[in-house]
């Protein structure tokens, strides 16, 4: 056969671009599945699991799993007031997220308290931790990095080449800096 024979299939499938959530979504499925829980289906169906009344009142957050894989722990987020209540409706909460999986998937679960303001409309938010202030760099690194980039021609180009390289030149000394104070 010949290269250019119709017959001869391609090895590779000519399918142009997909979506990533395309390519992962059998790895995603897969990881998930050696672990025996399907999040998604109980983040995104989580009103038809444990009814519309209790999902009113907190929504799932994080599954924690303990080193032997079975006996995961369900965090549930909710506000203050709702606590005590969905503090008694715990067990049938539990065996409703563990009828979703099909077995005793959830041996505990519990409850975080948040803010009852912005908790109705979803928008239950955490500040995020805040970052340090960057440090000023070295005179000598921007002087340096400057030198390494002279002979570029382009200004863009040029520019973006100098941060990179006062980026590294100052992860290089706070390395330095750090071995040498051990």
């Amino acid at each position: 056969m010949s290269k250019s024979d119709p017959q001869k299939t391609p090895d590779r499938r000519m399918r142009g671009f997909e979506a990533a959530g395309g390519l992962l979504r059998n790895r995603i499925r897969a990881a998930g599945e050696a672990r025996g829980f399907a999040v998604s289906r109980l983040l995104t169906h989580w009103a038809e699991v444990v009814g519309p009344e209790t999902a009113a009142q907190c929504r799932p957050v994080k599954i924690g799993y303990t080193k032997g894989g079975f006996g995961a722990t369900l965090t549930l987020l909710t506000t203050g007031a709702a606590a005590p209540m969905l503090q008694m409706q715990l067990p049938q909460i539990r065996d409703k997220v563990n009828a979703c999986y099909g077995y005793n998937a959830i041996s505990r679960i519990s409850l975080t308290q948040t803010a009852p303001t912005g908790f109705a409309d979803g928008q239950a938010q955490f500040a995020p931790k805040p970052k340090p202030e960057p440090k000023a760099p070295d005179p000598r690194i921007i002087e340096e990095a400057k030198a390494r980039v002279a002979e570029c021609s382009d200004a863009g180009l040029k520019s973006a080449l100098e941060e990179l390289a006062r980026n590294v030149l100052s992860k290089s000394a706070e390395r330095a800096g750090q071995k040498k104070g051990r």
